[in-house]
């Protein structure tokens, strides 16, 4: 049992800088999708504005794009982390 937990790396506590970067991932994320996704507006739309009239961003591509920005928000943190930058 032991070996196993030495194999653990340490993760960092969350601080407010880890919710920022997590943020700041997810709405590279979101930006990202709104130009790459081709075929937008399949699934049901969202009760917000949106932010050009011809594309249609929707539940579909929101769920998609944030959950590419927790992976990488994940990734992030856990490099910066890792490095001893965070």
């Amino acid at each position: 049992m032991n070996l196993f937990l030495a194999t653990v790396p340490a993760t960092a506590q969350w601080t407010p800088s880890i919710g920022i970067i997590m943020i700041l991932c997810n709405i590279f994320a979101i930006i990202v999708g709104y130009f790459a996704i081709q075929k937008t507006g399949v699934g049901p739309n969202l009760p917000v504005p949106q932010l050009a009239a011809k594309k249609s961003f929707g539940l579909p591509e929101l769920l998609g794009t944030a959950s590419l920005g927790h992976i990488l928000g994940a990734g992030v943190i856990l490099g910066l982390s890792n490095s001893g930058l965070l």
